[in-house]
């Protein structure tokens, strides 16, 4: 298995390129996770507390378990489908839902270069360097449609954490990739490029 990890900024392009790629290189070769998936949960806060941390910094996101499925999965193993509900700010993990090994392993998220016992085992780092601007176009679009959020919510949490851990830890994991893709993940050259030297280590 080829375990490819898609760094970037909130909005950069990373699920997009993320998907693109399983599209080229086929559903039945390729799984795609997203280190969203793996936000530590709180059970005990109440929901206004949940809402008030800081989801953009390294530690909001359980390390150990990620690392635990990543390297069951390269084993060989099947693991347990992990997701979030970003309307509660809860964990809603489906245990009855099993993902098997296929022959790529794609993991995107904004600090899936954080744990260095993860980046060593990436057959393959990609960081999406997009310009700030553009990103926060993207990510009101998609937290309005896509989670419910407001406007002013938006604004609050990019000025408060987001732009603040995008400059303190994000834009810093450009020096950990072996490549650096530029305009997003819908540059279709960039796409064709990656999947076909992704078949060609596979040996088809």
């Amino acid at each position: 298995m080829l375990f490819i990890g898609i760094c970037g900024a909130s909005g950069s392009g990373k699920s997009t390129l993320a998907h693109a790629l399983k599209d080229k290189l086929g559903e039945d070769r390729c799984t795609v996770l997203q280190q969203d998936a793996y936000y530590r949960d709180h059970p005990d806060l109440t929901f206004e507390e949940r809402v008030k941390l800081n989801y953009d910094e390294p530690d909001i996101f359980d390390h150990d378990l990620l690392l635990d499925d990543i390297t069951q999965m390269l084993r060989g193993g099947g693991i347990t489908r992990k997701a979030y509900d970003y309307s509660q700010h809860r964990r809603s993990d489906r245990p009855e839902e099993i993902i098997l090994p296929k022959d790529v392993l794609i993991l995107e998220g904004i600090h899936c270069f954080h744990d260095k016992r993860l980046t060593e085992l990436m057959f393959l780092k990609l960081y999406m360097q997009v310009e700030p601007d553009i990103c926060l176009l993207r990510r009101i679009e998609r937290d309005i449609i896509e989670r419910g959020r407001d406007i002013e919510g938006i604004g609050a949490q990019y000025l408060n954490s987001v732009k603040p851990m995008f400059d303190r830890y994000i834009r810093n994991y450009i020096k950990d990739a072996d490549v650096i893709v530029a305009n997003g993940g819908k540059n279709a050259r960039i796409v064709d490029i990656l999947a076909g030297y992704v078949k060609d280590e596979l040996g088809n």
